[in-house]
């Protein structure tokens, strides 16, 4: 019991801790912000004061000054080139602002769409499942939120399966050439004016890496800079979104490409353990690349400005460590594992994330309700008062939540009190594309502009969670009213059938599902 009231008390003084910090940060940051006019409104108010109050006085005080300074000129020399230094230095110290240019989402061939009939009844072709975990795959896909027309690719929709190097490599090369194609002919930027890569693929990471792929298909310079991220989970794009932030301040004048991946042919999982099933209801093709810049010319056209990034990593606690994991079942087959404590353990990480993320966009009052049920949750543990959780919608106007399944996104619209419409995006592209793990954000974000729900000044709050165990949110403020349903959004011709009801519990009609598959690749 005492090591239990410890730890409260130890979590208690982070939690007050963390919002002392951030409000410090933030009224520090304010500050500097209003230096200038500070210093511009004391010069006059000191002028003013000592100005004479008649036009003659002020000739003599003017012919005064001047002879005074050509008698000190050394000193006046020193103190403008401190003025001109000082200037100098709180302009180098402002962060540089970081622009989103555009934003590509993959959306492959209907050649590679397959029904829930159709993808459980390959399953039963192409593994070695037993009736029963066919019978538990069936289940889950029927509660699973995906839809009828998500994508594999052409390894896993053959008989027999083909997974190997060579198919794994041709999936992520059709992925990432598609976006990265599709992005720069959006923008007109040249592979040359790129100044810092990054790729981030959690479970297939190749040698060479991607982003020498990247760098060799597109004949990118030899100065730059590149990050290739893996093992980190679906919250891995706001890593590298957060990484880049930081590249970006030291790298004047250039590009980021930030590419978001997952591979799917060599993470199918053929066994019977089942935690390792889930993981084949949900997990489907797709991709992302993002054009980041940090020129201030590139604001007329950006679509959006990052304002905040927040990682959080729960990586100290076993129970978090271990609730993701990649491993191999008795019989040797590798899939990823998905423990029962996983609900619990994104809860944990998600408190955490909008303790550091609260102060920084929330209005004061949101801020005290929250402070004060968590003082008072410790002070009177007997008096029931209930967590509070801040209301966000108060300061942000859309939320695009990882769809890494239908449980984990009717928690957070429970948490976070968010209405249908709120939900809307994450739920369309759980139905329409499954969790396609780090890229998923930015199909809802497209989904977002399709629907022409994005307005100049909206804020958008990017959150996903990921193996570690991790929780990261991104905060974009929109720089002018986005309304792009056009051939190149991943939603273009199926916008204006959605959103669509997505029971409970849908069952799959087996029936419409073929007999044959296609040939094997």
């Amino acid at each position: 019991m005492a090591t239990r009231s410890f730890a409260m008390d130890r979590e208690l003084f982070r939690t007050v801790k963390q919002a002392t910090v951030n409000h410090a940060r933030l009224l520090y940051h304010r500050l500097v912000g209003r230096l200038p006019h500070l210093l511009a409104v004391t010069l006059v108010v000191v002028a003013a004061q000592l100005a004479p109050s008649t036009p003659s006085t002020l000739a003599g005080a003017a012919r005064s000054l001047w002879h005074e300074a050509r008698a000190n000129a050394a000193l006046v020399a020193a103190a403008c080139a401190g003025a001109a230094a000082a200037a100098y230095a709180f302009a180098m110290s402002r962060p540089r602002p970081v622009y989103l240019v555009d934003l590509a989402g993959f959306k492959p061939g209907p050649e590679y769409e397959a029904t829930r009939a159709r993808s459980i009844r390959h399953f039963g072709l192409a593994g070695r499942f037993t009736d029963e975990s066919m019978a538990f795959q069936t289940r889950m896909l029927e509660r699973s939120g995906v839809g009828e027309a998500t994508h594999f690719p052409a390894s896993l929709l053959g008989i027999p399966i083909d997974m190997c190097l060579r198919t794994a490599r041709e999936e992520s090369e059709a992925v990432i050439f598609g976006v990265v194609d599709d992005l720069l002919a959006k923008t007109g930027v040249r592979p040359a004016d790129i100044g810092v890569v990054l790729v981030n693929s959690s479970l297939y990471s190749p040698t060479p890496s991607f982003t020498s792929l990247v760098v060799n298909h597109y004949g990118l310079r030899h100065d730059v800079i590149t990050h290739n991220l893996s093992g980190m989970g679906c919250s891995a794009g706001i890593i590298a979104i957060d990484l880049a932030k930081h590249l970006l301040q030291v790298h004047r004048d250039t590009y980021a490409l930030v590419v978001s991946t997952e591979n799917i042919t060599l993470n199918a999982y053929l066994g019977n353990h089942r935690p390792m099933l889930v993981t084949n209801t949900l997990f489907r093709m797709g991709g992302s690349a993002v054009l980041l810049s940090n020129r201030r010319s590139d604001r007329r056209r950006a679509k959006y400005q990052l304002v905040h990034t927040v990682r959080t990593h729960r990586g100290a606690s076993d129970q978090s460590y271990s609730c993701v994991t990649q491993e191999e079942d008795d019989a040797g087959h590798v899939g990823v594992s998905l423990s029962k404590e996983l609900m619990s353990v994104a809860g944990e990480a998600l408190r955490t994330n909008i303790t550091t993320l609260g102060p920084l966009v929330l209005p004061l009052s949101e801020q005290l309700r929250f402070l004060a049920a968590v003082v008072l949750r410790r002070a009177l543990p007997r008096a029931g008062v209930k967590p509070y959780l801040p209301d966000f919608k108060l300061a942000l106007e859309h939320f695009c939540i990882h769809a890494g399944g239908r449980g984990v996104l009717d928690e957070l619209e429970r948490s976070l009190k968010l209405s249908d419409w709120h939900m809307e995006p994450s739920r369309m592209t759980l139905y329409r594309f499954g969790n396609t793990s780090s890229s998923s954000l930015w199909y809802e974000l497209a989904y977002c502009e399709a629907k022409g729900r994005i307005k100049k000044g909206d804020r958008v709050w990017q959150i996903a969670f990921g193996s570690g165990f991790k929780c990261n949110s991104a905060v974009w403020k929109a720089l002018r009213t986005v309304h792009d349903a056009g051939e190149t959004n991943p939603w273009a011709g199926d916008v204006h059938k959605l959103p669509v009801h997505v029971p409970k519990v849908q069952p799959i009609a087996f029936d419409d599902a073929p007999q044959n598959g296609p040939p094997a690749c």
